[in-house]
């Protein structure tokens, strides 16, 4: 495996169909990770306790525990493992139910192996550094250390997951700027997406939900067409 930042990883495969399983522990075990495989969502949820994986690959439909519940357990527990969804279904309802758990990607079956390993590669690659933004970043009372993955707004805690991190970083670092979703997409997860992906929305919509209810006016705007930008609010708007 090329990527020196990715070597070595280990990466639990949660999947009760045992053929898929299997495959995926043969290419994922080729390309240099270590692998650790369960077929249930409560035999996922134990080896992530005991195994700390850097990245796991969830089915949705398993049995004991589904796909959806350990990904809702883990980030209720504060667990930001980078997980990536797959499942059976191709409705845009069923992908966003995946985000909306907490998952960072997700996947439909059937997949190709290479689109997988390369999601995979860029959850892990940006788990591990720094990629968007590496300073600390003010715009009215919201501020954003990215060393310490810190968020606050008039100096209380928000808590995000990973991948709204990283949006907001790359928003507040990119203040007034339009930033189209392409350029989006591929500085968030590293790889383009289909035209019909609605990831970066479902994201962007969770992050301005968590960011509004601390009483911030919204300043996350959506340029119809193009993308988003992220604008200082007034004075005003703040109590200023």
């Amino acid at each position: 495996m090329a990527d020196s930042k990715i070597k070595n990883a280990t990466v639990l495969i949660a999947e009760d169909d045992p053929e898929i399983r299997k495959a995926l522990e043969r290419i994922l075990n080729y390309e240099g990770y270590t692998t650790v495989a369960v077929n249930d969502g409560a035999a996922a949820l134990e080896a992530i306790t005991d195994q700390s994986p850097d990245a796991v690959v969830l089915d949705v439909m398993m049995p004991f525990v589904d796909g959806l519940a350990v990904c809702r357990r883990l980030r209720a527990d504060g667990d930001h493992t980078p997980i990536l969804m797959l499942t059976a279904r191709h409705e845009t309802s069923d992908k966003v139910a995946g985000l909306d758990a907490g998952a960072d990607d997700y996947l439909a079956k059937p997949f190709d192996m290479e689109e997988l390993l390369a999601r995979l590669r860029a959850l892990i690659r940006r788990s591990s550094e720094s990629e968007i933004g590496e300073g600390v970043y003010t715009v009215g009372p919201l501020q954003v250390d990215s060393p310490r993955h810190q968020v606050t707004v008039h100096g209380a805690s928000v808590d995000l997951t990973r991948t709204e991190f990283s949006i907001l970083v790359l928003l507040m670092s990119n203040v007034d700027l339009v930033l189209e979703r392409a350029v989006m997409y591929d500085r968030i997860w590293g790889y383009d997406f289909d035209g019909d992906s609605r990831s970066l929305d479902v994201h962007v919509g969770y992050l301005r939900r968590k960011l509004e209810a601390t009483g911030l006016p919204r300043m996350i705007e959506t340029v119809r067409g193009v993308g988003f930008v992220l604008r200082p609010p007034s004075a005003s708007e703040v109590g200023g």
